[in-house]
């Protein structure tokens, strides 16, 4: 079961004004399943968008990012579910241009202002025929207070929704910022298996908002790993329709970045709290590093091993592990004398090795926990940073075992 997630209150989730969004169930892997959702902006919003790095990526990555590029004012976002139409070469693209164009007509726009989505099995061909059929269904039940059948209806081999709503004075106005994400595994910085859809009410010129999403993703979902597998779909889109009237620029940027990092962090640890089979929510930090690189290599080393993270699961504390991925990490010219290992407030190492305080009925203590901090701290800059992760149980072979049955 997810750590310490719960599915989210609908009443909690709130209307952003210039944002519908309506869903189908169109059977693309199985029936009686919510599988399709549009989103419908009004005229006049912007989009920005962080996109996978993985150089295999799928044909809807290619086409969104060329169709967001092109400039012609995004209207509508179409995502489904089941199949990742990835891996399918030109036919691939061809089925998301398809998409784009069957939307298109039916909002009256052009195919270049709809952005597709796809997230499920890799190399399968997308079934287009399906996806259109149930376009009218979605189009139909297009309404603002829709975002929590939205957030299911992007889940694959998630247990529990995901999406939170924030709201802020800024200039005298309220602006209000909701989001939805998806993803369980196959989750790895620079972005993962998820999908990320935020949108707020704020007025932000494109340029100034692709800003904002990168920020927002380094901060949140480049942050975050399961399974150090990077997907070939992720998206993390941020759409402003400016309906609030309340206008973002240099000068007020700072308090909008923040709630909308907010939300994205939210986000992006409920993934890893609904990690495939995650029975233990774990941070990292690095403390004391030369420069923020350093400090997510060491991270990252601990964050997948699987040494370390089925010990977690075990609540084993075979915190040796733990010291082992920090010295394979590749820092070089690290001095691990001056290295300081924490569980929680449990000073474990030091000096090289065991600290003399530790006893290992603490760490034990600590490991049952089902959110437990690592602390590495590096003593030998100024720099730290944070990430998260869980650890590796029965179940996550089980569920990947039998992922396309």
């Amino acid at each position: 079961m997810p750590v310490n997630l719960d599915t989210p209150v609908a009443g909690s989730l709130l209307p952003v004004a210039g944002v519908v969004l309506g869903v189908a169930q169109a059977g693309i892997k199985r029936a009686d399943r919510k599988d399709l959702l549009v989103i419908r902006l009004d005229a006049g919003a912007t989009v920005a968008g962080v996109f996978t790095t993985n150089r295999f990526c799928a044909a809807p990555v290619t086409v969104a990012r060329e169709y967001l590029a092109a400039g012609k004012g995004i209207r509508a976002l179409v995502v489904n579910t089941g199949n990742a139409n990835a891996g399918t070469g030109e036919q691939g693209m061809h089925d998301a241009r398809t998409t784009c164009a069957e939307l298109a007509q039916l909002l009256g726009c052009a195919p270049e202002q709809i952005l597709p989505y796809s997230t499920g099995v890799i190399m399968e061909s997308l079934p287009v025929d399906k996806i259109v059929a149930g376009l009218p269904q979605a189009i139909a039940n297009l309404k603002a207070d829709n975002w929590f059948d939205a957030a299911h209806a992007i889940m694959t081999t998630d247990i529990v929704a995901k999406a939170v709503s924030r709201r802020v004075q800024i200039d005298g106005k309220v602006v209000t910022v909701t989001g939805i994400a998806k993803g369980s595994g196959m989750i790895h910085p620079n972005m993962a298996t998820m999908l990320g859809y935020i949108a707020t009410d704020a007025a932000i010129q494109q340029p100034l908002l692709q800003l904002m999403a990168k920020d927002a993703a380094n901060a949140s979902f480049n942050c975050i790993t399961v399974d150090g597998d990077t997907s070939t779909n992720d998206a993390l889109m941020l759409v402003a329709t400016g309906k609030s009237g309340v206008v973002i620029d240099a000068a007020n940027r700072s308090q909008m970045q923040t709630v909308v990092t907010e939300v994205a962090t939210i986000l992006a640890q409920a993934i890893v709290r609904d990690g495939e089979g995650a029975t233990k929510f774990i941070t990292i930090r690095i403390e004391g590093g030369k420069d923020e690189a350093e400090c997510k290599k060491i991270g990252y080393a601990i964050a997948h091993s699987p040494l370390v993270k089925t010990a977690f699961f075990a609540s084993d504390p075979n915190l040796g592990r733990i010291l082992a991925a920090v010295g394979y990490a590749g820092v070089a010219d690290l001095d691990v004398g001056k290295l300081e290992l924490y569980l929680d407030n449990v000073l474990v190492a030091e000096n090289g090795g065991r600290a003399t305080s530790y006893q290992e009925t603490d760490g034990q203590r600590v490991m049952q926990q089902s959110e437990i901090t690592i602390r590495v701290v590096l003593n030998r800059g100024a720099v730290n940073a944070m990430l998260w992760t869980c650890d590796f149980s029965y179940d996550y072979v089980k569920i990947n075992a039998s992922y396309r049955s």
